[in-house]
């Protein structure tokens, strides 16, 4: 757990929104429809929506557990204007929660998994309590077959991913805050996570938790600085891809040509020459080993490229001349990730977020630049030149989030003020 930053302990536990008729924007497109069912009483259709998306429900942090059978939800007693106490259970939506709160959290939880988990105790569930979008639930055991069933028949996890998700409420201004959020696009997309919201709660507290631990080894505060440093300062990718992509650039400069008509001979004669010239070699096979393995990056890069320009991630002169994108753009979440987990504070959030829009912009000059540069770092990174699924889904992305009107490729300048 971190030490509690000035922004962070408040009291916005649960969302309250002050409406009283007239107009309301809803935070995100859910909300929006859940909006207009509750005016039409359309409870079975409100439920439907809930069976796809899934809920969250508060847990003190010190006693959740990544498994919902496990977790004792939050329940409170509530005595109605016709005088009976009811015990009654919240539970919300994504865009309707509030900024992450240091002792209390929320987990991520499915229709199917909330008819088993609600405590038999509970008359009432409350959806979006105190929103425009709220809907009562009787809790019985007819409804929570209701809710098993929708869950069987609509959720599926993967229709949440490939997706574009903003919110139409409560994002920054646009500027570098803003800025960072949207180099953080491209695993957005993937994810089907906002891309606009400061107020992180990804897919549920534990989700976060495990999530930094399986795929970057980060089960700490500590852990979290010194991996959100290292890709801050493009540390994590090997520093070899870009020494090779550099040496491509040096040539260009000296020859006064475009990347894109530097000899792939003459490339891997300046690669190997360089190293021969910078490294110290304690052992000679090894070195001539690693001296063959980057001679062969340069046309791993080149087949890249080629690819590229073949599905329009590149023009017809255009190079990839670092893939600084890769560590950035996965630097831009694992921000919020690490907020999420409560492993950084809300300053650090953001300013590990100004960072990274001052990198990428130092780095790139359009928003198309800087996606092709982090989709051959993920290549590199994962693909082995397949051009599978690694390279297919990260491909269609790119090209999703440079076309699609609401996406912040579209709506957030590259280039800002100053």
């Amino acid at each position: 757990m971190y030490t509690v930053g000035e922004q962070d302990d408040h009291e916005d536990i649960f969302p309250v929104v002050e409406h009283e008729g007239g107009h309301w924007q809803a935070p995100a497109e859910l909300e929006r429809r859940l909006h207009k069912l509750v005016e039409v009483d359309e409870t079975y259709t409100y439920l439907r929506h809930l069976a796809r998306h899934g809920l969250y429900h508060p847990m003190p942090v010190e006693r959740t557990s990544p498994d919902p059978a496990e977790r004792v939800p939050h329940t409170s007693q509530v005595t109605g204007s016709d005088g009976v106490t009811r015990t009654v259970m919240q539970v919300y939506t994504d865009g309707m929660l509030t900024r992450p709160h240091p002792y209390v959290v929320f987990e991520f939880v499915t229709l199917g998994s909330l008819a088993r988990i609600v405590p038999p105790e509970v008359d009432v569930l409350v959806v979006n309590a105190a929103t425009p979008c709220q809907l009562l639930l009787q809790v019985d055991d007819e409804e929570r077959e209701v809710w098993a069933d929708l869950h069987e028949e609509l959720f599926d996890p993967d229709a949440l991913t490939d997706r574009l998700v903003t919110r139409y409420t409560g994002t920054p201004e646009t500027g570098p805050l803003l800025h960072g959020l949207a180099c953080g696009a491209h695993l957005c997309y993937a994810n089907g996570d906002p891309w606009n919201t400061l107020d992180w709660h990804g897919a549920g507290y534990s989700h976060e938790v495990e999530r930094l631990a399986e795929s970057w080894d980060v089960t700490g505060r500590q852990e979290w600085l010194e991996t959100q440093q290292r890709l801050l300062e493009c540390e994590v990718s090997p520093w070899y891809w870009d020494f090779v992509l550099g040496a491509r650039l040096a040539l260009v400069k000296a020859h006064g040509t475009s990347g894109t008509r530097v000899d792939a001979g003459l490339w891997r004669d300046s690669v190997e020459s360089t190293l021969r010239r910078v490294v110290e070699v304690p052992d000679e096979a090894q070195f001539a080993s690693f001296v063959a393995d980057m001679r062969q990056l340069v046309g791993t890069v080149l087949r890249y490229e080629a690819r590229f320009r073949a599905d329009g991630l590149l023009g017809e002169d255009e190079v990839v001349r670092t893939v600084a994108a890769w560590d950035l753009g996965r630097a831009s979440k694992i921000a919020r990730w690490g907020r999420g987990a409560r492993y950084a504070t809300r300053a650090e959030m953001n300013d590990a977020l100004v960072r990274v829009s001052a990198g990428v912009r130092n780095a790139y000059s359009s928003w198309a630049e800087f996606s092709a540069a982090y989709v051959l770092g993920r290549c590199l990174h994962f693909d082995e030149e397949r051009f599978g699924d690694w390279y297919t889904s990260v491909r269609e992305a790119h090209h999703a989030l440079l076309r699609a009107p609401g996406s912040p490729w579209r709506t957030v300048p590259f280039r800002l003020p100053g």
